[in-house]
């Protein structure tokens, strides 16, 4: 009798464990998939404005962010075709580089006083009214100055729009300063197509991926060549693949922020 309910006890426990088992490894991939399931990235195509072969960009699948820069020969009608296929769109904002680097219309530098950097900003909203914020273009120096970043930042405030730093200078004050006027920002995390080469793309592509699954979210930048457009078409479908979900730029803000 002893020894048949000291059996039936060690049936019970070695039952219990293994049933602790399943259930320990039911949550964990319950979590892992809710975790990857969660995962977002926004990628932006900015320096749009130059080139007819821009348009290129609208094709792209998914929930693209673009980028216009202000005051450009094909800025204006680009962002309009886009906010009519509902694709969000940014003003991509000139900003003084270390290498003195030609700006081009809109551009803001380290001479402008706050009434000139704020101007240049309003002139560019005013062309593109329904820009949901900026990024910046260049701007490794002016994105490491606190006094002018601070100017732009008051400006996005009252606009009450977003702002995404390009992190051309790892230096760079801009996020910073935008989050101490509590304006809804982030910043890049990877350039895709440094190189032109489909191969390279790919392999900044993987690492996009990577930092969203680590981070459940990530920020890209891209450009509106015929190579990156090329490839991006093959390159976005990866992230479904991976449970990962192409959102705006406006909209990773929102769910990183916990609004539905």
């Amino acid at each position: 009798m002893v020894k048949m309910i000291s059996l039936n006890y060690k049936i019970i426990v070695k039952n219990l464990n293994l049933l602790r088992t399943f259930l320990l490894i039911f949550l964990f991939s319950a979590s892992f998939t809710t975790m990857a399931a969660n995962s977002r990235v926004a990628i932006i195509i900015d320096d749009i404005g130059y080139r007819a072969t821009d348009a290129g960009v609208l094709s792209l699948p998914g929930n693209i962010t673009l980028s216009v820069l202000p005051h450009t020969p094909y800025g204006k009608s680009l962002a309009k075709q886009a906010h009519i296929s509902n694709i969000e769109v940014m003003l991509h904002i000139p900003m003084e580089a270390k290498n003195g680097k030609f700006l081009g219309p809109g551009g803001l530098t380290k001479d402008m006083n706050k009434t000139a950097i704020q101007k240049s900003l309003s002139a560019a909203f005013d062309e593109i009214p329904f820009a949901v914020g900026i990024n910046n273009h260049m701007g490794s120096l002016l994105t490491q100055m606190e006094l002018p970043m601070t100017w732009v930042m008051q400006y996005l405030k009252k606009k009450d729009v977003i702002f995404i730093d390009s992190v051309t200078s790892n230096q760079s004050k801009a996020e910073s300063i935008a989050k101490a006027y509590d304006i809804p920002s982030l910043h890049r995390h990877i350039f895709l197509d440094n190189d032109l080469d489909h191969h390279y793309i790919a392999k900044q592509f993987t690492l996009l991926i990577k930092a969203a699954k680590q981070n459940q979210s990530a920020v890209a930048i891209a450009h509106p060549h015929p190579e990156t457009i090329a490839s991006l078409k093959k390159l976005i479908p990866l992230l479904a693949q991976h449970n990962i979900s192409l959102v705006s730029a406006s909209a990773l803000l929102k769910l990183n922020s916990g609004e539905s």
